[in-house]
């Protein structure tokens, strides 16, 4: 049994007060993406369509959903160094950020959608278009942020600093590889498409599982209720049983229930069989959780 990471101090801060701002820098990266994502499908050829499909299942599958989410962010289970940084390389080839401004984002949107109220930006309460320009081309500007401190063994990790600075180069080398071996149309599908689909489909994901929809459990004082994406387990890496996920963060098991296919889980208990993995949590007894309610009512 493990507790939930707790990186944010919110004393003094609020999650309802601030300003939705264009942020350029996510607007060029997005821009670029999207502009290469159009061209692609006057550049279409078998292998680069299969090369589109393969890495961007597989990048988000070990990079994001195992690497990013499950060990970086949440800390759920622990590897061996080498593996560690693999997996955390591959999440930074997603193209959402580097790992630091990941935690950062994830950690922001966490602590506000917990709290009884908070700004339409984290609640995903707008349609679904504006929801998803959002959080591709903008920021939100607290009026009063909180304060988040990233631990030591990431934060002074220089291969992590590394990452930070150069994430969107990765790109550049991965399109370079990708020209010499199948040309410009390996370069739109396997980097343009495929991070720009990365991207809108993890928000798209994000903006669905933040809305009302199915799952067992109620978090008492959370604003923002997770759901279940009952048909998307392959698709998401496990990810879409969001519900599970809000009420059992430090579990690197998302798809609880019988039927829930959790693909990322299943990488997790690879490794652990390969003795790659450590420390691998479980979620915490329902007898000890004050704040966790069984809904009267769930499908």
């Amino acid at each position: 049994m493990m507790r939930p990471v707790e990186r944010i101090d919110g004393a003094g801060a609020s999650s309802t007060s601030g300003q939705i701002k264009l942020d350029l820098t996510k607007s060029a990266w997005i821009g670029l993406m999207l502009t290469g994502s159009l061209a692609a499908p006057f550049f279409v050829s078998w292998s680069a369509v299969a090369l589109f499909a393969i890495t961007t299942y597989l990048t988000l599958l070990l990079g994001h959903s195992v690497g990013m989410h499950r060990l970086m962010i949440h800390r759920s289970f622990d590897t061996v160094p080498w593996l560690r940084r693999l997996l955390i390389l591959i999440g930074t080839l997603v193209g959402m950020g580097g790992p630091s401004q990941i935690i950062r984002t994830h950690d922001m949107r966490d602590w506000a959608q917990r709290l009884p109220d908070c700004h339409d930006y984290f609640s995903h309460r707008r349609n679904y278009l504006r929801d998803v320009s959002w959080q591709l081309f903008y920021r939100f500007d607290f009026d009063a942020p909180p304060a988040l401190t990233i631990e030591s063994e990431v934060a002074d990790d220089p291969f992590i600093r590394a990452l930070d600075k150069s994430w969107w180069l990765l790109q550049l080398s991965l399109a370079a590889i990708f020209f010499a071996m199948g040309g410009l149309s390996w370069v739109l599908w396997g980097v343009c498409l495929r991070v720009f689909m990365s991207v809108a489909g993890h928000w798209s994901v994000t903006y669905i599982c933040h809305n009302p929809g199915p799952g067992r459990w109620h978090v008492d004082g959370a604003g923002v209720q997770a759901s279940n994406l009952k048909w998307a387990g392959f698709l998401t890496h496990g990810e879409c049983w969001h519900n599970n996920h809000h009420a059992f963060p430090e579990s690197p098991r998302i798809g609880l229930d019988p039927g829930q296919l959790d693909p990322a889980w299943a990488v997790i208990k690879m490794f652990e069989r390969l003795g790659l993995t450590t420390r691998v949590g479980t979620p915490r007894a329902i007898e000890e959780r004050e704040d966790l309610k069984v809904k009267e009512t769930f499908s």
